[in-house]
């Protein structure tokens, strides 16, 4: 392996957020929703790649950095797609896999200095993620394609033991 590919692939970490646990005591933060075991992927058809930026998590990702978001995808005519995909994974009875998989659409027009995203998808997707849904359809094959080449690569164990539906979505 090449030292460009060694350095790309260490850049490629899953890492996880650990929770700020109340350890039931009842006080603050109680019924917040654990992020520990979610990480954050940038699908960039544009570039035909896809990574992890776990700066999505708190929607500081490079891709959404230095642009104003706007609710209205007609106003960001022009705009490059990108999409961050939340990536779950638990474990079964053969090991860890990804549980949950659901991809959110952003639009960014950097030469109007513009975005669009819908924060209630996003929301959404990140929740539907945690509860180990597969939300991928509206992704245009070669987005899925590129998403489902990256998960299989960066860790063929967890790809191997994700569910039939998972697999067939993402080819």
């Amino acid at each position: 392996m090449s030292s460009d590919q060694s350095s790309n692939k260490k850049k490629n970490n899953f890492t996880i957020i650990k929770d700020d646990s109340t350890d039931g005591h009842g006080g603050y933060g109680a019924g917040t929703i654990s992020l520990e075991n979610m990480s954050s992927i940038i699908v960039d058809p544009n570039e035909d790649k896809a990574y992890v930026d776990m700066a999505a998590m708190h929607a500081r990702s490079d891709v959404e950095r230095r642009v104003k978001w706007i609710n209205d995808r007609e106003e960001v005519q022009g705009g490059k797609l990108y999409w961050i995909v939340w990536v779950t994974v638990d474990k079964n009875e053969n090991g860890p896999y990804y549980a949950g998989v659901a991809g959110s659409e952003i639009r960014v027009n950097r030469e109007i200095k513009r975005a669009y995203k819908s924060m209630a998808e996003h929301v959404k997707h990140m929740e539907k993620s945690l509860k180990g849904h597969i939300i991928v359809e509206h992704m245009d094959d070669h987005s899925k394609k590129l998403l489902g080449d990256f998960l299989r690569d960066y860790k063929p164990e967890l790809w191997e033991n994700s569910t039939e539906e998972l697999t067939r979505q993402l080819f």
